[in-house]
């Protein structure tokens, strides 16, 4: 999709995914939730940390299944550096959450990083738009699973 062919609904669910996600990471790393406690180490949010926490309670809501239903693909080198898409391997992933927060994350780096082109759906924003809704949906209800919503939300 080209900027100039975007539908301005499209770029508002767009920005409220990066504002959302950006306002998730810093809820978790407000918590406690780091990737490394080490002194001195960059302060990173600790995803893993979170799932270990919460994968035992946690249910998925209707949008984290929809999102396991029809998870965003994954961009990889393919042969001859080429760039290619894949469906996102969740088979290492042992848990519904470890599940969710990797196609959450997904949502995130294809958005932020990943090619604007060759990939199924590339171009459907209608499809684009339900990534970006449902993935939207899941950080709020991740932030209320693990009662980070004043930090989330910044509500003091």
């Amino acid at each position: 999709m080209r900027r100039d062919e975007i539908a301005n609904e499209l770029s508002i669910r767009a920005f409220e995914f990066f504002y959302w996600f950006s306002r998730f990471e810093f809820a978790l790393k407000e918590n406690g939730y780091l990737r490394s406690h080490d002194v001195g180490k960059k302060a990173e949010p600790g995803w893993d940390e979170f799932v270990a926490k919460w994968s035992e309670g946690y249910s998925p809501s209707r949008n984290a299944i929809e999102l396991l239903r029809a998870p965003p693909e994954t961009q990889v080198v393919g042969e001859n550096s080429q760039l290619t898409w894949r469906v996102t391997e969740l088979s290492d992933y042992r848990s519904d959450l470890a599940k969710v927060v990797r196609l959450v994350k997904t949502v995130r780096n294809n958005l932020f990083h990943g090619g604007k082109h060759g990939g199924a759906g590339w171009s459907n924003p209608s499809r684009t738009e339900s990534l970006l809704t449902n993935a939207t949906a899941v950080l709020d209800q991740l932030a209320e699973l693990a009662v980070i919503e004043a930090d989330y939300q910044k509500r003091y």
